[in-house]
């Protein structure tokens, strides 16, 4: 969010926020060698949508998609510098023709739609990452991997089937 005329306001300064990531990777980095951290970038935002949803109850809102962007590449800049993945949320929700619709319901916050970008990338992050133990779901074990008489019972009535390793009723699908 820009910073509103009376200086008042939640904006924080693009070097502030750079300075505050950067803070937040070396203490979370300091808590484990082997921590896994991805930071996620500002996404844009619908201007339009937020224009039109303007309450009585706010002064003026400072929210553009050139904002967004700045601290988007800063966020990208941050990790680069200290080593965290950082899904580029400003791009891949751009990537669809249809984003300033689909992807909020307001013009800020996600809709289903907009989720489903953020957990496209968050698992392509996880697949492509050389990470030990690796943290993609079909690299971990499954926890209750055996067959058992408490499973769902099988149409023959005399089976069980154990859903574990089931992936057909995810509406997106890891592969």
């Amino acid at each position: 969010m820009g910073p509103h005329s009376s200086g008042l306001g939640p904006h924080v300064p693009l070097p502030e926020y750079k300075e505050n990531m950067r803070k937040i990777a070396k203490h979370l980095q300091s808590l484990s060698d082997s921590i896994r951290i991805i930071f996620l970038s500002s996404p844009p935002v619908n201007e339009e949508k937020i224009r039109g949803n303007a309450s009585g109850f706010f002064s003026e809102l400072v929210r553009t998609n050139e904002l967004c962007r700045q601290y988007s590449e800063g966020c990208i800049e941050v990790g680069k510098e200290t080593g965290v993945k950082v899904i580029d949320l400003f791009t891949a929700f751009q990537n669809r023709d249809d984003w300033m619709n689909a992807c909020f319901t307001d013009g800020v916050h996600l809709s289903e739609e907009g989720s489903k970008v953020v957990v496209e990338e968050i698992l392509k992050v996880l697949k492509n990452a050389e990470w030990k133990p690796c943290l993609h779901w079909k690299s971990m074990p499954t926890e209750f991997s055996e067959d058992s008489p408490y499973d769902l019972v099988a149409a023959d009535g005399k089976t069980t089937l154990n859903p574990s390793e089931w992936t057909f009723h995810r509406e997106i699908q890891w592969d």
